[in-house]
């Protein structure tokens, strides 16, 4: 992984760990992961807006672990640049200006996330 990007350092080792937790086949601990996935499937809500919907709350709480998970669920289930940048709108002013470092680093994620696609 010594040529990767952040952005997917952070996939794999999310993956990684991921797979360290289930591993041990805790229940409570596989059911609320499952609960986590299920949640953002289409529903009333397309999975699109439903991870547009996560990146905001997760900006706004300061999580850039889930910021780099929503932004790139986000892309993956059709989001745009520019939708992308609404929801960080949104985030910066329900969260004020201490969401402006989560910001600039959702941005960054973004920005790798268009480059490695064109």
């Amino acid at each position: 992984m010594s040529d990767s990007t952040p952005l997917e350092h952070f996939q794999h080792e999310r993956q990684r760990q991921n797979d360290l937790i289930l591993g041990e086949n805790n229940m409570i601990i596989n059911r609320m992961f499952a609960l986590d996935n299920r949640t953002y499937e289409s529903g009333v809500l397309d999975a699109k807006t439903k991870e547009m919907m996560g990146l905001a709350a997760s900006m706004v709480l300061r999580c850039d672990d889930c910021i780099n998970y929503h932004v790139i669920q986000a892309k993956e289930a059709g989001a745009t640049k520019e939708e992308l940048y609404e929801v960080f709108s949104i985030a910066l002013i329900v969260g004020g200006s201490i969401v402006i470092p989560h910001l600039r680093r959702a941005a960054d994620s973004l920005d790798q996330l268009e480059k490695a696609s064109s």
